[in-house]
């Protein structure tokens, strides 16, 4: 089971929450990513914990002022991206250019994807995962594997039906072991969260309590 925490914007410390990503990630053999500002990609990289960009661009080195370049992240530290965030939606041909501008920079890449129909046209695009997050529920209390556990079930047989190879996640609510526990159970082989590690008061804490039922 993979566990990717993305920072987002929030105003938290970013060293603190990858310093206790890799400590629980070595103690309890769970792979353990985060996903910081790209201004902190470097220093968070420094933790030894595995780093991953929010975005990247679908453009190569030139005049790109304001891209996020795969090759830049890369070299400072990030081992592989989110593509298509329900908060940085892209166009499909932009999807595509993301995802081949990750390979190109050697990125894991994960296409996130609001329902199981658009899971199966980002499954076509190859990248290594993609995510389901329903954006009703990106942000709230309960999980998309409690609240909803069809359009998990959903999506990893639409991915299954168009590239079996790749990998398929899910977010939105994700909070505590049990909804980790209940995301593996629908055929998700990763979660995405965000809030309920970078808001809380004790990010050790709560990504020891995601690990607890793995």
């Amino acid at each position: 089971m993979f566990i990717l925490v993305n920072l987002k914007a929030y105003p938290c410390d970013p060293i603190e929450v990858a310093t206790a990503a890799r400590d629980v990630a070595d103690s309890s053999g769970v792979r353990i990513a985060v996903s910081p500002q790209a201004a902190d990609l470097a220093r968070v990289a420094e933790t030894g914990v595995e780093t991953w960009a929010q975005h990247v661009s679908p453009n190569a080195h030139g005049s790109h002022t304001g891209s996020t370049l795969a090759e830049a992240v890369a070299d400072n530290g990030a081992e592989g991206t989110l593509i298509n965030h329900s908060e940085n939606r892209l166009k499909l041909a932009d999807i595509d250019g993301s995802v081949g501008a990750a390979e190109r920079a050697d990125l894991e890449t994960v296409v996130c994807a609001n329902n199981p129909a658009q899971i199966g046209a980002a499954t076509a695009l190859s990248p290594d995962a993609v995510a389901v997050e329903p954006p009703e529920l990106i942000g709230g209390d309960v999980s998309v594997a409690t609240a909803d556990p069809g359009i998990v079930e959903d999506a990893v047989a639409a991915a299954a039906a168009v590239d079996d190879a790749v990998d398929v996640f899910c977010g939105a609510g994700v909070s505590t072991g049990e909804d980790v526990a209940a995301a593996a159970d629908l055929g998700a082989s990763g979660v995405l969260l965000a809030s309920g590690v970078a808001k809380a008061d004790d990010p050790a804490a709560v990504l020891e309590d995601l690990v607890s039922e793995i």
